[in-house]
């Protein structure tokens, strides 16, 4: 059976995929948090309109792949984040299968993520995010890995901050409306105190 494909209540509302990948909370023998930390955190940071759709799988690599593509091709989102099976283990798939999925690679958000990592645990070296674009005919998405601990979560995606807010290391997200914006997407805004998205001035919408 087909997936319908998600319908906007407006054109800025952002569809946002959210994908666990755990053999052993698709299983049952604990309680996924990845899904749940995602789903906290964009609450708290988006100011426009969006709605999810969640997925918990295993580290299968086909299911992974027919997983992120029923999200962007069925479904529409405009963004999907996975959590989970980015280390060096056998059963770590995550970004093999997000590279087969994808049409173009976005080396900066894996880069950005393991600099963040690595400013509280050498082992942040071992993780192997990717991001990627995937276009069809009339549609395009980004596609993020993140790490599956909600800590882990929120510090890649708002950044790290002083006692006094300011910003020590800048977030992945803050990148990421302005790359929805150039592929197509809504218009994304967000809550600045969360996480502040950056557009060079010739993008940003008047009020």
């Amino acid at each position: 059976m087909k997936t319908m494909k998600k319908m906007r209540t407006n054109p800025d509302e952002l569809i946002i995929g959210l994908v666990s990948i755990s053999d052993r909370a698709s299983s049952g023998v604990y309680e996924d948090q990845g899904v749940p930390a995602l789903r906290d955190w964009f609450t708290r940071a988006l100011a426009s309109p969006w709605q999810m759709q969640t997925r918990l799988i295993p580290d299968e690599q086909p299911q992974i792949e027919k997983t992120l593509i029923e999200l962007v091709d069925e479904v529409g989102c405009d963004l999907v984040l996975t959590t989970g099976g980015t280390g060096p283990a056998r059963r770590d798939v995550t970004p093999e299968a997000t590279l087969v999925v994808g049409t173009k690679v976005m080396p900066g958000f894996g880069e950005q993520m393991r600099q963040i990592s690595l400013r509280f645990v050498p082992t942040a070296i071992l993780s192997r995010q990717v991001a990627v674009i995937r276009e069809t005919a009339d549609h395009a998405a980004l596609i993020m890995n993140l790490p599956g601990q909600p800590k882990s979560i929120r510090e890649t995606l708002e950044g790290l901050k002083d006692e006094s807010g300011n910003q020590l290391i800048g977030g992945i997200f803050a990148a990421v409306p302005y790359c929805i914006d150039l592929i197509g997407g809504p218009y994304i805004e967000t809550h600045e105190t969360v996480c502040k998205a950056f557009r060079p001035k010739s993008a940003i919408r008047q009020k």
